[in-house]
């Protein structure tokens, strides 16, 4: 499992027993391309290509160039190989991303067979990709001649960008990157501004991957129980062995980090960021220094330790300076240490500030951070933060990414700039030297005055809003049309007519993706994976405690939570107040009757990864009005942290909603973050806001968790400035709720290695207990403005809804109403969705329209079949597409092909693993919500006997003709054309 092949020498080998990992550095003899293996026993194997990329410009040739090299190479000149293997494997990841400084392309896969297909197609994509100058029109930017004879620009990642730096927090980065990096790749938005972004051109393109995506300059990660050297043996025969002539030479440059001049005295810059409101406190107000390089691994710990006593929770003092300071609603999204870059950046600032405030805010900064250094440290803050770290090296990832994939990239920033990963994913020597470090006097008070007292390369940014700078962004690019109109001959015009022509033809012809390896529905697995518990109890003050206690590998780790059923009865009462996403915000944030707030996130952080609260819920299998619902309150801890047991009974027995200064503090950063995220999940809502009429969930989720929610908690936020008695009212009607939930029957679930179970159980024991409380007085009655949420759950459907914000771009979706999870169309309807993206909506509204995304999806929660696009420069188009889809399907022969590439998709999701605790959480929930092994297995069996006539009966039955409910996130500028087009216009200020 650990030789090496012949063309590569081996450098390093290196076991990781924190890690469970042994770890392979080896060079490719012939290029010098460097290979980390990380060789283990996971059959969830993984691999990424990366290259160092510094582009110097922000016309986003990296950005481009990683969408234009999966649209066919050598090998496989298939139009879009990418999209097309997503359709042929098993994959659990594949993606490709960029940096500001490396792009890399990494997949995943459970299945061997698939593994090296999907490294075959993407080992040819980065080194001999076609580069063809009409993909690079579609993926990147082009010209295009419209009806009016008039230029307009299109291009896949001139929309994506166009809908990214719409976001606040985007735009608050890139503010603030030009002046902190004033020389090097920084300055520039590697992802490419749309104003920059036509200036690209295809010879431009193919000089970057030239120079960039050589073997010399590229660095390979891979995990997994597969033998390294079958993987060099691919990696080297189809593409390394290949570069040893005069076209492909041997040698190529390999770009390393460059460090940035430094300032010499700080400077303050100001700028605007577009907004879709002028209310009052909307700036940001951001103080920034750059730092030494990422390679010197104990220096990076060091200040991860300084940036962990500064501001790692509420009660760290420069976090709880942010979060309470009257001139501003909350901490800056930026704030602690972003070490992405090659030389690391510490941040720290306010969001819902007022311009004039800048000057004051950095003073008070500067002088907290002086301060802390004139002042001992505590040892135990120092240990909370040492203990933090230990947690977050011991946590086993993988619920969202392959945990193989989240080890590369964790390392991948420290590699491409020539530092080692393994000091990234081996730190317990560099921790052992780390906490002797902090044990000597003044210490890390030097750190805090060598690296930001007495730093002189400091920038600070003043962001206020602009109300018309969307609208005068667009202005510009209109000049820049009208300008590059002005020089163009009629030739010219004819000769952009014929591109768009040709590139109309290429997206139309059929591509022969035969010559793509594939797998096939017999390469699936037969049986579901599913992890199996115990099932036991705890009985304590003649209360019994059902147990789901799950033995698995969590390194060190234990995983708690403590649920509580929700009955049709109180369910009612819990699951439709309008007050429970708040409280499900606050819970364990705010007080308790043994600790103040700021004092307990202290404590949380000494004894576990925090404590967390949250609802899981899902539509009951046969009826969409009523629910399967839980509350959970949960924590991770160390196996020696016994105390994080007690931690989630004092949040559940002993929280206290009595901070009105903490819950305002709390409620004013969920709102700001909340509008700033808008931008990158605005198709999320627009699905949410289709599909909000369809089933109970969909309602509630609708009115109590998606955009009227958002704009209740600003009218809330506002009103309650001028009237503090809202707030009493507030936390009485919380902690109504609180006792409501709290007196309710209770289970456990409990994730562990086996060997510490008894210990835990016997701890859980002492603390676990249902309280009692005594009789409600009358219930509060006066109103807040979140009780106007309910009239959405009985209201009138709205079939057309549009929402207005700041942004360039649409986020379409239209929903249709189906059914539930038992259903018989159920699994029809589940392959349907990936049959209409595959077959019609990919290439009509990705490939021809420009849209970054788009596709469709059955919600069984929701009862909802949904069509969406994301970052879309159209609107009535693509709903005419979601029409047009249906159209395809039912008036066009489809083969068999076709069918079973969408019925891979859907097992490939459904199998796609996370890590071991996170696995035994889900299999918990699942048999919760009557969704056990065989209720799986069974809907499995049936998925893979869905046959094209299904797909034809359920669209027929369910779509065409049927009534849709549309719904789009669109331009505020928009407004009179979408009245025109029938929407209701909804408004978040």
């Amino acid at each position: 499992m650990t030789t090496l092949h012949s063309s590569f020498e081996l450098i390093d080998k290196r076991s990781i027993e924190a890690l469970d990992i042994t770890v392979l550095t080896s060079r490719h003899r012939l290029t010098g391309a460097t290979h980390y293996h990380l060789a283990c026993d996971n059959s969830e194997n993984a691999l990424m290509i990366g290259f160092a990329t510094q582009p110097m410009t922000s016309r986003g040739e990296a950005h481009i160039l990683e969408h234009v090299v999966l649209c066919g190479s050598q090998k496989y000149p298939v139009r879009d190989p990418f999209f097309s293997m997503i359709k042929r494997s098993l994959n659990t990841f594949m993606n490709a991303m960029t940096a500001s400084d490396w792009t890399v392309y990494p997949f995943a896969s459970q299945n061997k067979k698939d593994f090296f297909n999907l490294l075959s197609v993407y080992l040819d994509a980065v080194f001999f990709p076609n580069i063809h100058p009409l993909d690079f029109a579609q993926e990147g930017v082009r010209v295009e001649i419209n009806q009016d004879n008039q230029p307009e620009y299109h291009g896949i990642v001139f929309n994506e960008m166009k809908g990214a730096m719409s976001g606040e927090i985007d735009q608050l980065y890139y503010a603030l990157m030009p002046h902190l990096f004033p020389t090097t790749t920084y300055h520039y938005n590697s992802g490419g501004d749309p104003a920059q972004i036509p200036k690209m051109t295809h010879e431009d393109l193919v000089a970057f991957h030239q120079t960039h995506y050589h073997p010399s300059n590229a660095i390979i990660m891979s995990f997994g129980n597969i033998a390294v050297d079958e993987i060099q043996a691919k990696i080297h025969d189809e593409a390394l062995s290949h570069f040893d002539d005069i076209q492909k030479p041997a040698q190529g440059k390999k770009f390393t980090g460059v460090i940035e001049k430094p300032l010499s005295q700080p400077i303050q810059v100001y700028d605007t960021y577009s907004a879709d409101s002028d209310d009052k406190q909307m700036t940001h107000h951001v103080l920034a220094w750059l730092l030494p390089t990422i390679t010197d691994p104990r220096l990076r710990l060091s200040l991860r330790l300084m940036e962990g006593v500064l501001a790692e929770h509420s009660g760290s003092p420069l976090r709880a300076y942010l979060e309470s300071h009257p001139l501003a609603v909350a901490p800056s999204p930026l704030l602690g240490l972003d070490d992405s870059h090659y030389q690391m950046v510490f941040y720290a600032g306010v969001r819902g500030s007022e311009p004039e405030h800048a000057e004051v805010l950095e003073k008070g900064i500067l002088a907290l951070l002086n301060q802390i250094a004139d002042n001992p440290i505590s040892q135990e803050v120092i240990e909370t933060i040492l203990h933090q770290i230990e947690i977050d090296q011991r946590h086993i990832g993988g619920d969202s990414m392959p945990y193989g994939l989240t080890l590369m990239l964790e390392a991948f920033s420290t590699a491409v700039h020539g530092g080692n990963p393994l000091d990234v994913w081996q730190i317990d020597e560099h921790l052992a030297w780390l906490k002797q470090q902090a044990g000597e006097p003044n210490w890390l008070q030097n750190l805090i005055r060598q690296y930001l007292i007495d730093n002189p390369h400091r920038v600070r940014l003043t962001l206020s809003a602009d109300t018309k700078k969307a609208a005068r962004l667009v202005d510009e690019e209109n000049q820049a049309l009208a300008a590059l109109d002005a020089t163009l001959s009629d030739d010219d015009k004819q000769n952009l007519l014929t591109q768009a022509a040709q590139l109309k033809a290429r997206q139309a012809a059929p591509d022969d993706v035969s010559i793509l390896p594939k797998v096939g529905l017999t390469d699936i697995p037969s049986e579901v994976a599913f992890t199996k518990g115990i099932k036991t109890t705890l009985s304590l003050d003649g209360e019994t405690y059902p147990v789901h206690l799950y033995h698995t590998g969590t390194n060190g780790l234990y995983y708690y939570q403590v649920i509580t059923p929700l009955t049709d009865k109180v369910a009612d009462e819990v699951i439709n107040n309008p007050l429970l996403p708040l409280y499900l915000t606050l819970l364990s944030e705010v007080g308790t009757n043994n600790y103040d707030a700021r004092t307990f996130q202290a404590v949380q952080a000494s004894h576990s990864s925090g404590v967390t609260a949250r609802i899981s819920q899902r539509t009951q299998l046969t009826d969409k009005e009523s629910l399967s619902s839980y509350f959970v309150v949960a924590t991770r801890a160390l196996n020696r942290k016994l105390e994080a047991i007690e931690l989630v009974s004092e949040v559940m027995n002993e929280t206290v909603f009595s901070e009105t200064d903490r819950i305002r503090e709390l409620l004013q950063q969920k709102q700001s973050s909340w509008q700033a995220r808008l931008a990158s999940a605005g198709h999320a809502y627009a699905m949410q806001t289709a599909s909000s009429r369809m089933s109970h969930q969909a309602r509630i989720e609708y009115a109590y968790s998606g955009l009227p929610a958002l704009v209740a908690l600003k009218s809330f936020l506002a009103s309650a400035q001028a009237d503090d008695s809202l707030w009493d009212t507030l936390c009485h009607r919380l902690s109504e709720l609180h006792q409501t939930l709290i007196s309710l029957p209770k289970q456990v679930l409990l994730v562990c290695e086996e060997q510490v179970s008894p210990d835990l159980l016997d701890e859980i024991s002492k603390h676990i207990s249902t309280k009692k409380t005594p009789a409600p007085s009358q219930k509060v009655s006066h109103k807040l403005v979140f009780d106007t949420l309910d009239e959405l759950l009985c209201q009138q459907d709205e079939p057309k809804t549009a929402w207005l914000i700041s942004s360039n771009v649409y986020y379409n979706a239209a929903a249709y109403q189906a059914t539930t999870s038992e259903h018989e169309d159920t699994p029809a309807l589940m392959v349907l969705a990936p049959f209409l993206r595959n077959g019609y909506l990919h290439g009509a509204i990705r490939e021809k329209g420009g849209a970054y995304g788009s596709g469709a999806s059955f919600d069984s929660n929701a009862a909802a079949f949904r069509f969406y696009s994301y970052r879309d420069p159209h609107c009535a188009k693509t709903f005419a597409h979601f029409d047009k889809s249906i159209d395809w399907l039912l008036q066009t022969k489809h083969d068999t092909e076709q069918l079973h590439e969408a019925i891979l998709g859907i097992i490939a999701g459904m199998d796609k693993p996370g890590s071991p605790a996170g696995e035994a959480v889900k299999s918990c929930f699942n048999e919760l919500h009557h969704r056990d092994k065989a209720w799986q297995q069974n809907l499995r069996a049936k998925i893979l006997a869905v046959s094209i006539d299904d797909l034809k009966y359920v669209a027929q039955k369910y779509l065409k003709n049927k009534p849709s409910h549309q719904a789009v996130l669109a331009p505020i500028e928009q407004e009179l054309a979408l009245i025109d087009m029938g929407f209701k216009i909804k408004k978040l200020s």
